[in-house]
């Protein structure tokens, strides 16, 4: 499974597509097994969110706060 999402992310980011960028890293942080894991994949899903535009960046900060990798300041 891991390698296949491996797969999607680096296609993804060959083809330059923020929108699965998005969705596949967020997808990584929720099957990620460790908490630093979760917090890694679901920054770089909010880094992209941010740059697209994406009112998806609303709950992944949320998300990053509750997992304490962002701050509410």
């Amino acid at each position: 499974m891991q390698a296949d999402l491996d797969t999607r992310l680096l296609a993804a980011h060959a083809e330059e597509n923020r929108a699965a960028l998005i969705a596949l890293y967020a997808e990584a942080s929720e099957g990620a097994r460790g908490l630093t894991a979760r917090r890694f994949y679901l920054t770089h899903a909010y880094v992209y969110a941010l740059e697209a535009g994406s009112p998806e960046a609303v709950t992944m900060r949320r998300k990053l706060v509750d997992l304490g990798a962002e701050t509410l300041e």
